[in-house]
């Protein structure tokens, strides 16, 4: 039987709650899928999870709210590979903006247009 890939979420309080109460959430003795990031939250630990959801073959999707994403695009910037495939979505409290977003800048780039 195949089993089917897990969706990671690196976002706020609430983006991360209301995907788990929606079924998301993977937790086992060696990791979860998701990350939540409050104020006091490390770069370094959002920039570690990131890296370690990348490698993992459990993975499939990476939902990450757009904000956090900028904290890291350095990190996401270096990342080439199609899966897991790294969605950026908004949060409450900051809507989402396509043109921060890196994957909606190469899918402009390749169709030669504007937002």
């Amino acid at each position: 039987m195949d089993v089917g890939k897990l969706v990671a979420i690196i976002g706020d309080e609430d983006t991360v709650t209301g995907f788990l109460l929606a079924g998301v959430g993977h937790r086992t003795a060696e990791a979860s899928n998701f990350l939540i990031v409050k104020q006091d939250t490390k770069l370094p630990q959002i920039e570690q999870a990131f890296r370690g959801f990348t490698t993992r073959s459990d993975i499939g999707i990476i939902l990450i709210n757009q904000h956090i994403a900028n904290d890291i695009r350095h990190v996401l910037k270096d990342y080439h590979e199609t899966i897991p495939t790294v969605l950026e979505i908004p949060s409450k409290e900051h809507p989402y903006d396509p043109e921060q977003d890196y994957i909606m800048q190469r899918v402009n780039m390749f169709l030669g247009g504007t937002f």
